[in-house]
């Protein structure tokens, strides 16, 4: 049984429970291990998944593992699949996923990039037919953690309109940073919408409202209820046309990088997968400043922390920087999860 959050559903919202890590990843291990994973696949696929719930991303970890699962059982993830080189031109290699699991192949492209940074000061490797990567923050956090600077980015299919339109001809085209700071890392991870479809469903779920407007509703109107949005599937591009601008130039990019397919001709499939991907690593190692990097990124955030807030008592943060604090409340107490969503889980 799979549980799809984005059905209309009667949830007591007020039924949260929490789940500690280990037994969240193992739960996820089981069920990928009864879909044919083999065990190393199984035990990575759900530490992905397993942290980025941890992390406080449950619209791409714990509420959208269940659409994973049903995406194996449709076969669009070919879960024996390896991803394989395809070309290289100097520190660029273009990688064919062959529909394997997003998230496995994009935490072996995201590592061929460090190798070739490693040798070049800069790699880069795009890969087509490949599958959802959750939740692409994953990678920049890996890569900046091991020293590298992270730029990353996939194509979706039409999922957001073009500014001006009705329709959606555009993706919402995550795109990821990631620089090295101290023991941690500053990392933002975006959708070219102001809210991504993962973060609003998950919103929809809690019964909550956005809170900031997210899109506009069947009536043309701006509004804050993702429910409306996601029926009218006209979700707000940020920057208004400057996100539009910046989503196309994205998924043209990442299909002539990886030779893979283009929003527009994802949408012609019954479903999102083949996406393209883009994996930049940068070894900031090399570069002539490097000793003083650390001081630099340092003395740019506290003047950043040195800001008024607009609201009394608020603190102004760094991307990335709620994170570690939900990392660590969660591993102490357990990662929150609506009863129903779990149960449905256990069940699959």
């Amino acid at each position: 049984m799979t549980f799809n959050y984005t059905n209309k559903v009667k949830i007591n919202f007020n039924m949260n429970i929490k789940i500690p890590f280990p037994e969240m990843k193992s739960e996820f291990k089981r069920i990928l291990l009864n879909h044919k994973f083999n065990n190393e696949k199984a035990d990575k696929c759900a530490e992905i998944f397993a942290t980025n719930s941890l992390e406080g991303i449950y619209s791409h970890g714990v509420y959208r593992f269940p659409r994973f699962v049903e995406y194996l059982k449709k076969g669009y993830i070919n879960v024996d699949a390896e991803p394989e080189l395809v070309h290289t031109a100097g520190a660029l290699e273009q990688w064919e996923g062959n529909l394997g699991p997003g998230p496995l192949n994009a935490e072996i492209c995201g590592n061929r990039a460090m190798e070739i940074a490693e040798k070049n000061g800069i790699g880069c490797v795009a890969i087509g037919n490949t599958n959802h990567w959750m939740r692409g923050g994953t990678y920049g956090w890996q890569a900046a953690k091991k020293g590298f600077v992270f730029i990353g980015w996939t194509n979706t299919e039409k999922n957001m309109p073009a500014w001006g339109a009705k329709n959606g001809h555009l993706g919402n085209n995550p795109l990821v940073f990631a620089v090295p700071f101290g023991d941690e890392a500053i990392v933002l991870d975006f959708a070219m919408t102001q809210f991504s479809y993962g973060k609003m469903e998950a919103v929809e779920l809690e019964g909550k409202k956005l809170p900031f407007a997210g899109g506009f509703n069947n009536n043309g109107e701006l509004t804050t209820n993702p429910g409306e949005i996601l029926e009218a599937r006209r979700p707000l591009p940020i920057g208004f046309w400057k996100g539009a601008g910046l989503s196309l130039l994205l998924d043209i990019l990442a299909t002539i990088l990886s030779a893979g397919l283009s929003t527009h001709k994802l949408s012609e499939l019954e479903a999102e997968y083949g996406v393209s991907q883009v994996f930049i690593a940068i070894d900031i190692k090399k570069l002539s400043n490097f000793p003083a990097i650390e001081n630099t990124i340092a003395d740019i955030i506290t003047d950043l922390k040195e800001s008024t807030p607009a609201e009394t008592g608020a603190e102004i943060r760094y991307p990335g920087e709620r994170v570690v604090q939900t990392r660590a409340d969660n591993l102490k107490d357990g990662i929150p999860v609506i009863k129903k969503v779990w149960e449905e889980i256990l069940e699959l």
